[in-house]
């Protein structure tokens, strides 16, 4: 099995792998020195917009002359583990809540 290529579609119309695979290594490079600047990258490459996405597994840049640039947003598909269960949900913020008591008993004053 042959890894996913890596695809740019420009209004729909596909770019040759080789146009794709550089514009890719762009969008990547500028990226990480500019995260999440998007209308940027598209600027910079003569679009209107560009937005990353997968397209029937493989991962697409969706590149338009036209259409207007949105904000990068996390992909819908993204699956969440549930907690497992006694478990505190939240990071490390869970770990600095004051832990619950029975309060049905009286207790000792630590004063």
């Amino acid at each position: 099995m042959t890894a996913p290529r890596l695809a740019v579609l420009v209004d729909g119309a596909p770019l040759p792998d080789d146009q794709a695979r550089e514009l890719w290594a762009r969008f990547s490079a500028w990226m990480e020195e500019h995260r999440g600047d998007l209308a940027g990258f598209a600027a910079r490459e003569g679009f209107a917009s560009v937005h990353p996405g997968v397209d029937a597994g493989r991962p697409v840049l969706l590149a338009s002359k036209s259409a207007a640039q949105r904000p990068y947003a996390v992909a819908d598909a993204v699956e969440r583990r549930p907690a497992r269960p006694g478990s505190r949900t939240g990071g490390s913020a869970g770990r600095h809540e004051p832990r619950n008591r029975d309060r049905s008993k009286p207790g000792k004053s630590k004063k």
